[in-house]
């Protein structure tokens, strides 16, 4: 089977979500508008298995004259967004045909969210294809100009607040990784750059022992404070729970499932860049432990006093992000265990925020001390509710308990003894927190009234579908798929 043209696929991975937004702007109807969101996300999934493909069959290729670039670590970023953008806009159905029935949501806001849906789509994609640094950056920046009135899509004062914190914190995030990338550039030996070889990151990566240390490195405090906000690491991390917790369902599954995953994504690129200066490779990486390991502390701290639900799954956010950077930050088996962690957490917190919209939706909040006995007033989503749960809590066998375990076994095989120890101490005081708030909602006392939960086929499919990914990849990694971690790890290594 011959694999498809590198132009071809990048060309289409850009136009077919803006396509999308299109079809949504001119259709009619709100299932019209809906429908081509899934239309888009069906397609953005067959795209991005065409780009794995394609690299898995001949290794990293270019394109557009080297502005775009499919590698092994942008093509797994392309395949878990595909997965994360599939699950949300299955949900997105059902959840918004529940607002319109009720009168909740009108068609402007219907078509509002699939038009910005649709942009932000491409604006993700955007980042992950793109082997320009600045034009990396851009298409971060376009993500939280073309997020953000996601989040306020029902007016009301909590959600216009959250919307502007949004804008506020993250621009100026952006604001400061587009210096730590002038630094960065500026670091390269003068003459090296011309043409579409400006801000290369291949061409970086190559420069790398060339590069200098101390321009290097300031620009990398100036990027992980940048990325890192978009990322929710702590203590950027402050607009994260407003905004998880006020935006609709969808779009919270969206950003805590994978959006935040690209500010990681910008800072991983950089990681290969500095691998090539083994004395900058290992600071930079030291930093990534050391904000790692905040924001797991500072994750388990709120966590223990949060009565939100959806603010809750927005701090196991902060969390995970964590967990993930200080995988990075270990290097080695740590390295590909925050890999894997991407693809759990992406997968576990999408299910969990489905799960948490609906269920808010019939209890009329989200506040867990009302939310009791859901797994017998809405059996579906009630399992969802509380499957979701025990995976991001890291319970065995679901896939989160294993990658977890993974980097564990990265620390210790780094001799990175107090990290380990932080990390098993606040993973340990998140479990006791959050499971209290489980176990009350699935297993309390159920509503007087009996909850009218309509999960159709969509609904159970995308439930068990779900749970059948995160048990089986806990129990089994296919090789295709260990491959693929590998490969990427690779990248980062500077390979």
């Amino acid at each position: 089977m011959t694999p498809p043209a590198p132009d071809l696929v990048t060309g289409l991975l850009l136009a077919v979500p803006l396509a999308g937004a299109a079809a949504a702007q001119l259709a009619r109807t709100a299932r019209g508008m809906l429908m081509s969101v899934v239309g888009g996300a069906v397609a953005t999934c067959a795209l991005a298995a065409a780009a794995v493909w394609l690299v898995w069959t001949g290794g990293p290729v270019q394109a557009a004259g080297g502005w775009f670039l499919l590698d092994p670590l942008a093509t797994y970023h392309l395949a878990v967004m595909g997965l994360v953008l599939l699950m949300s806009s299955l949900f997105a159905v059902d959840y918004f045909d529940d607002e319109i029935r009720r009168g909740a949501l009108g068609l402007p806001a219907v078509r509002l969210f699939a038009v910005l849906w649709s942009g932000s789509v491409a604006a993700m994609t955007l980042v992950l294809v793109s082997n320009s640094v600045g034009l990396m950056w851009v298409g971060l920046e376009a993500t939280t100009l073309l997020t953000a009135f996601l989040i306020c899509l029902h007016r009301d004062k909590g959600s216009l607040e959250a919307t502007w914190k949004y804008i506020l914190i993250c621009s100026v995030g952006i604001a400061l990784a587009f210096m730590g990338t002038i630094l960065v550039a500026a670091a390269a030996p003068r003459g090296e750059f011309g043409g579409a070889g400006v801000l290369s990151w291949t061409r970086l990566v190559a420069l790398g022992p060339a590069l200098d240390p101390a321009l290097v490195r300031l620009g990398f405090i100036f990027l992980l404070v940048g990325y890192g906000t978009k990322a929710g690491l702590a203590p950027m991390h402050t607009w994260l729970p407003d905004a998880h917790s006020q935006a609709p369902a969808p779009v919270s599954a969206l950003f805590s499932g994978f959006m935040i995953n690209t500010g990681l994504y910008c800072l991983m690129r950089y990681l290969a860049i500095l691998a090539g200066t083994p004395a900058s490779g290992a600071w930079a990486r030291g930093l990534l432990v050391f904000l790692g390991l905040v924001s797991l502390v500072t994750a388990a701290a709120f966590i223990l006093f949060q009565r939100s639900l959806k603010r809750l799954l927005a701090y196991s956010g902060v969390e995970h992000m964590g967990i993930i950077a200080l995988g990075l930050g270990l290097g080695g088996l740590g390295t590909v265990g925050a890999l894997w962690h991407v693809l759990n957490h992406s997968l576990a917190k999408t299910f969990a925020f489905c799960a948490a919209g609906r269920m808010g939706q019939l209890y009329g909040s989200h506040d867990m001390d009302r939310m009791k006995g859901t797994l017998r007033a809405a059996p579906v989503w009630g399992t969802g509710l509380w499957v979701s749960f025990l995976a991001l809590l890291g319970v065995a066998p679901f896939a989160l308990f294993m990658s977890e375990f993974t980097i564990f076994r990265g620390a210790l095989q780094a001799r990175a003894f107090w990290p380990a120890g932080i990390f098993l101490g606040a993973v340990a005081v998140v479990f006791v927190g959050a499971s209290r708030h489980a176990i009350a909602m699935a297993f309390g006392s159920s509503p007087d009234r009996e909850l009218d939960e309509r999960a159709g086929v969509r609904a159970r499919v995308l439930v068990w579908g779900a749970i059948a990914g995160l048990l089986g990849l806990g129990l089994w990694l296919p090789g295709p798929l260990a491959r693929m971690l590998a490969e990427a790890a690779r990248v980062l290594e500077g390979g």
